[in-house]
């Protein structure tokens, strides 16, 4: 296996765990939010589904802009489980057009003209596309927790599921 199916592998089981999360949200604490200052349930889940198909569009640019991340909130459980099969098959499909050597290419994020961030494409995928969702997906847990919503495993059983 090449680097590329390595990691489709990893996106197509990761957005495997991820659905069986969004799955237990319910549409009627869409709005909740544990602080003032923090995203709510609707709005977390709908960015963690779409996290790696809008971070594989930003960095499918060779420079990209600093974006404005929309935070909209979902009306529907359905809505979020649709994002994430679009988020997925968009980055797997810009994953196997980067290919192996498209990944080596330096990737800069700019804002206003001035570099802000320049890598590797290997490196900021990593990093955004894969790891920002996993990060986002621990605070969904959290969400549950604290709503009394049982947790599902991620790797292995949750405390609610053993």
């Amino acid at each position: 296996m090449n680097i590329i199916e390595d990691w489709i592998s990893e996106l197509k089981r990761e957005a495997e765990s991820t659905r069986s999360l969004l799955e237990r949200l319910p549409e009627d604490k869409f709005s909740w939010r544990p602080h003032p200052k923090s995203m709510s349930l609707g709005q977390l889940a709908l960015h963690a589904a779409g996290v790696p198909g809008g971070l594989a569009l930003l960095l499918n640019e060779a420079v990209s802009e600093v974006p404005v991340v929309p935070l909209p909130e979902p009306t529907t459980r359905q809505e979020l489980l649709e994002a994430l099969d679009w988020s997925v098959n968009l980055a797997e499909s810009k994953l196997r057009e980067w290919g192996d050597d498209g990944l080596r290419d330096t990737w800069k994020l700019v804002s206003k003209g001035e570099t802000v961030l320049e890598a590797p494409r290997i490196d900021m995928a990593r990093t955004l596309m894969f790891n920002h969702v996993y990060h986002h997906r621990g605070q969904l847990t959290v969400y549950l927790r604290l709503l009394g919503i049982p947790v599902p495993g991620m790797y292995g059983p949750s405390a609610d599921e053993q």
